[in-house]
């Protein structure tokens, strides 16, 4: 496979991932909005996404849209691109699959209680 095609391949998993992210957040996804594909090559996380966004879903996001995996190395990457104050998460997939999210397992449950107590919370309010 040539590089642009493998950079286009790449480049569609994360725009797919920005489109998630604002469907789930309710924010914008697009080039200058909250949430953002980083430019192929860029250093950093592969989806850019403001503080305002960071609030809702503090999540670094790292991608890998390739046939021949190297998990462990992607899940070093992740974490070192993570974000301060952020659960880092990897996004892999390969032809003819689902992308597969990959995180830390205790972050997961750390991330589903916060969810769940920022519903009551909000439910408590209302």
């Amino acid at each position: 496979m040539k590089p642009q095609s493998a950079k286009a391949k790449g480049r569609t998993l994360q725009q797919w991932v920005c489109q998630k992210v604002s469907e789930l957040t309710g924010f914008t996804c697009g080039k200058d909005c909250p949430i953002e594909s980083r430019p192929m090559g860029q250093s950093g996380v592969d989806v850019r996404l403001e503080e305002a966004v960071l609030k809702v879903f503090p999540v670094s996001i790292e991608c890998k849209n390739q046939e021949k995996w190297s998990l462990l190395a992607w899940i070093e990457q992740a974490k070192q691109n993570r974000k301060e104050g952020t659960y880092w998460l990897l996004v892999v997939k390969k032809n003819r699959i689902k992308p597969i999210i990959v995180m830390d397992a205790e972050e997961f449950f750390d991330l589903l209680k916060r969810i769940r107590e920022d519903n009551q919370n909000g439910t408590k309010q209302s």
